[in-house]
């Protein structure tokens, strides 16, 4: 549980008793006026205080000189102000105790290093004085339960304002936030609060989401996300959110995968950006949003207040080709449709004509869109009483049905008391989008979404989100899986390790490599092989030459002393044609493994989020397909289970095609010290373990690669020695 309560810092900003809007205009045009008249049009519940150096009254409103001479208690202002008043503004708050501002201007940061200096400058003010602050170069603020229309945008006065809500907002795009602010509301959402974050001069984003996870109104964090400041925080404020059952769902932009074409490693190479937040918006259970569709038809599902308890779908439809086409969106998207047991279309016969369908998807026919509309109601006493059913999607509603008729309050009945997930996708037509029983079904817990919004995929989310929800309750306390190893010595000093070395380090953690001797002439190297047993393998250790298999300085199954002695020669010759400045610490001499499933481990330590963690099917799978998947570190054990699960091609460890089960313990456990390894020794930017060859019990790593930070040079200043 969290114990800093820094986010009620934030509680001016969200419930002021009372608003100064300094840079009140008389002119209807400017945003000074916009702004006043916003507060007055959303029906602010507390007082506003118009401040204009010259004016008496603004919008019937009287007018103060400067926020310090307001009679009143000023909680929250308003700048409406320039860039060059800015500073003047947040003075005149701090005399009057205010604790919370709102800045729209630009100007700063955004401007470059003269505009960086300056926000930093007023950054520092504001902590002096305590007073909390939104933007600069934002929209604004809303909470709509009190009336607070802090933005001088008109469009968020322009949508209806009856929508249900619990949704809170915070976006890193004022503008994009807006659009999203009116489709939910045009489609049944009122956002009870709406954050547009600018540039995040004081308050940043991770400030917003903590202070909604804490308040009573807001059921589910939505929101628009650029880039995270501090991942490991967020990561905390979502596992605090799912311990308290609030979805946060996030768009998160910027699909780059630039910065990784300089990786050494193929865990760097495969670790995009995007691929490391797709990563970690899983393993913190943040729900990542594909675009705002998702996060309006999201919140209408997460609010009817009932989690899905599994994958298993049925469509219901009155027409065979919408049917199919659900259903082939929902098997798309990770929803079952299942196929029904002989006893429940049984059931379903009994109430639908002979001409209909009970199989899933059931095809009602026209006939229950046009002459019979009773039969969307027939389904449902059969559905409701299947355990292997979870999902019931009706693709329309009768038109026809409203609040007073029995037969919709028995449908609402039979949903109510049942543990499946109902909801309606009607098809986007307008004026027939939403039927007239939308509010009522909305108010019993049954949620309709227009088909335009994507609400299969919606469901997905909300049911991948309902298992992380559940699946916490079934971890155990983590424990110390070893104690930190003692190596700093032998990395000290070093850009990138032998492969010997990094073996060596390997086995510290307590992860099996193979068995070698480092032979540094041709006699040597028999001698070790006759007493390794034969076949072996031969390799060039030396840290100059981490891709042995480009220098051809490899040599596998060899099976006797003839070509031992010709794979040295080879080995040798080849290393030094490859990289003639290369150290080269002799011939690696080592056990050829036996026959088992392939696997790449592997790890980067990302500039944001730190080290990072890979498991992959090695050969053509990490090639070609890219079969991967990553989670920040530290790693739990469901972590570790989570990424072999996510990877396409899991068969294969679990006996695919006469093959033997392999031990995916042993897996999880090299995983789990890869991390402890990587969150122990900071030195260490990337790791490969490729390829790690698991068998029925056990696994071993066939070869690892090793990359440390750079050497810095030391040099002196003033006396001092400094780092470059």
């Amino acid at each position: 549980m969290l114990e800093n309560r820094h986010y009620e810092t934030l509680a001016p900003l969200f419930n002021p008793k009372g608003i100064a809007v300094v840079g009140a205009s008389e002119s209807k045009y400017k945003i000074g006026y916009l702004q006043v008249q916003a507060l007055i049009d959303g029906k602010f519940t507390g007082e506003i205080y118009p401040i204009h150096r010259t004016a008496t009254e603004i919008a019937g409103l009287r007018c103060y000189p400067s926020v310090s001479e307001v009679e009143g208690e000023v909680d929250l202002a308003i700048l409406c102000t320039s860039a060059n008043q800015i500073e003047e503004g947040i003075i005149d708050c701090a005399k009057k105790g205010v604790k919370a501002v709102i800045i729209f201007a630009a100007g700063f940061s955004e401007t470059g290093e003269e505009g960086i200096a300056q926000q930093q400058r007023l950054a520092m003010l504001a902590r002096q004085h305590g007073i909390r602050i939104v933007g600069p170069n934002c929209v604004g603020l809303v909470n709509t339960s009190n009336g607070l229309i802090g933005t001088f945008s008109p469009a968020i006065l322009m949508v209806p304002t009856d929508g249900k809500k619990g949704v809170g907002y915070v976006s890193q795009s004022g503008a994009f936030g807006v659009l999203t602010y009116m489709a939910a509301a045009q489609n049944g959402i009122l956002f009870n609060y709406f954050v547009s974050t600018g540039n995040e001069m004081e308050s940043e984003f991770a400030d917003f989401i903590e202070y909604m996870i804490h308040d009573e109104q807001t059921q589910i964090i939505t929101g628009y996300m650029e880039g995270a400041r501090d991942p490991k925080r967020l990561l905390a404020l979502a596992k605090e959110a799912l311990r308290r059952k609030k979805p946060i769902v996030l768009m998160k932009t910027g699909r780059s995968e630039a910065g990784s074409q300089a990786a050494a490693s193929h865990t760097g190479s495969l670790a995009g950006a995007d691929n490391i937040y797709d990563a970690f918006f899983r393993q913190a259970a943040i729900v990542r949003a594909d675009d705002y569709d998702d996060i309006i038809s999201f919140s209408k599902l997460f609010l009817a207040n009932k989690l899905p308890k599994g994958r298993n779908t049925v469509i219901v439809t009155s027409s065979g080709g919408r049917g199919i086409n659900e259903a082939d969106r929902c098997e798309s998207l990770g929803l079952h449709v299942v196929p029904l047991s002989e006893e429940t279309k049984a059931k379903i016969r009994e109430d639908i004509p002979s001409y209909a369908s009970a199989t899933n998807p059931i095809d009602l026919t026209a006939a229950a869109s046009v002459t019979n509309p009773e039969l969307f109601l027939a389904p449902m006493r059969a559905l409701t009483e299947d355990p292997d059913v979870h999902n019931i999607i009706f693709t329309e509603f009768p038109h026809n049905w409203t609040k007073e008729m029995p037969i919709l309050q028995e449908f609402i009945s039979l949903c109510e008391k049942s543990d499946k997930f109902v909801c309606v996708t009607t098809f986007e037509i307008e004026g027939m989008t939403y039927p007239p029983a939308t509010k009522t079904l909305v108010e019993h817990g049954i949620p309709v979404i227009s088909g335009s919004l994507n609400p299969i995929r919606a469901l997905s989310k909300l049911v991948t989100y309902a298992e992380q929800y559940r699946g916490q309750f079934d971890e155990v306390a983590e424990q110390e899986i070893f104690l930190k190893q003692e190596i700093d010595a032998l990395i000290a000093g070093q850009e990138m390790l032998s492969e010997a070395q990094a073996a060596t380090i390997l086995q510290a953690y307590g992860i099996p490599t193979t068995n070698r001797v480092i032979a540094m002439d041709v006699e040597a190297a028999k001698a070790v092989s006759e007493q390794m047993g034969y076949p072996v393998v031969m390799k060039v250790d030396s840290a100059q030459i981490p891709h042995k298999t480009e220098a051809d300085a490899i040599r596998l199954n060899l099976q006797n002393e003839a070509e031992v002695q010709q794979a040295f020669h080879e080995i040798m010759q080849n290393a030094k044609n490859y990289c003639p400045e290369a150290i080269i610490n002799g011939i690696s001499v080592q056990e050829m493994l036996g026959e088992g499933v392939e696997m790449i481990i592997g790890a980067q330590r990302d500039p944001l989020f730190g080290p990072v963690i890979m498991v992959g099917l090695g050969g053509i799978f990490v090639e070609i397909f890219k079969d991967v998947s990553f989670r920040v570190a530290p790693l739990s054990r469901k972590d570790a289970v989570d990424m072999l699960e996510e990877l396409k091609g899991k068969a294969l460890l679990h006996g695919a095609r006469g093959k033997v089960k392999v031990d995916t313990e042993a897996i999880i456990d090299v995983l789990l010290r890869v991390s402890s390894l990587m969150m122990d020794h900071d030195q260490i930017e990337e790791l490969d373990i490729n390829p790690l060859i698991v068998y029925e019990k056990g696994v071993k790593a066939a070869d690892a690669m090793m990359a440390l930070k750079k050497v810095e040079e030391n040099v002196v200043v003033g006396g001092l020695t400094d780092v470059q």
